[in-house]
């Protein structure tokens, strides 16, 4: 796989041409990038229709969870959505905060950030604001999130221990993230891991479960707690596009699994100190 920089680029690229497309392309690929489906319409992404302050112009089917379900975003609090894309969790979150709290959504993509302001503006939005910028150093300042989410990003991300430890940072003291990811259980073929279309499509820059919930952990979070964890089945015809028939048998029969996960956790309190039981 390429270097950082090169996985950065991939990204910004892939998710450039994602912003054009519609919702129904993105949820029968692999988070929008490539490799469509004609075997499962919805591969990854919940149904966000049920929530209130959910806008359907926002919505390019690019999640892997419903966050903000899980969030305990209350009234006043200020949210940090991560990789906020056309601003669909944001505005989820706007409705959960209230006019009093405030919905800052970081994104990689530019033409991601121009089409979240669009909508922003068409639904006379003041307190959610998008700024374009990188998830491992935010422009943002310490202390300022009272919650942070998530939804299908991390994994697009190379180094993924500094985007944890920069959610640290942003939260205020007893803050906490709800995030939906995508990690593994087992191996992935280096076919599908080498590929650029399936790190692009959350799959191939996910990384095992066990390793993901340590990366939390020694970065000072407490309170970790897997809200949902589901599996995600990839088609045969997505993985006709890398491996032969025989890989594919023998990557089924692997016991190899690719998961959603939402995970809670919790920036301590400043009251909280080192062995007094909360650390």
């Amino acid at each position: 796989m390429k270097d950082e920089n090169a996985l950065k680029d991939l990204v910004k690229q892939k998710y450039s041409e994602i912003a054009l497309q519609d919702k129904a392309t993105n949820q029968s690929s692999c988070c929008g990038a490539g490799g469509c489906s004609t075997e499962v319409y919805n591969i990854m992404s919940d149904d966000y229709s049920t929530l209130e302050g959910y806008n359907p112009d926002a919505d390019l089917g690019l999640g892997c969870g419903l966050p903000t379900e899980f969030a305990q975003i209350k009234e006043g609090d200020v949210v940090i959505d991560l990789g906020s894309g056309a601003g669909n969790d944001c505005f989820v979150a706007r409705k959960q905060t209230g006019e009093k709290g405030k919905v800052i959504g970081i994104d990689f993509t530019p033409a991601m950030i121009d089409k979240a302001r669009a909508n922003a503006e068409k639904l006379k939005f003041n307190n959610v604001e998008f700024r374009q910028g990188d998830i491992e150093q935010m422009p943002v300042s310490a202390n300022t999130a009272d919650v942070v989410i998530s939804n299908c990003v991390l994994n697009l991300v190379p180094n993924k221990n500094a985007v944890i430890k920069d959610i640290f940072r942003v939260l205020k003291p007893g803050g906490h993230f709800c995030i939906s990811d995508v990690v593994l259980s087992g191996s992935l073929p280096d076919k599908i891991r080498n590929a650029a279309e399936m790190y692009a499509g959350c799959v191939s820059g996910a990384i095992q479960k066990e390793v993901y919930l340590e990366l939390i952990e020694i970065n000072g979070f407490v309170n970790i707690i897997i809200q949902k964890d589901k599996p995600i089945v990839l088609p045969d015809d997505i993985l006709s596009n890398y491996l032969s028939p025989q890989e594919i048998a023998s990557f089924r029969a692997s016991g190899a699994g690719i998961n959603s996960v939402t995970v809670y956790a919790e920036k301590p309190s400043a009251e909280c100190k080192p062995g007094g039981g909360c650390c």
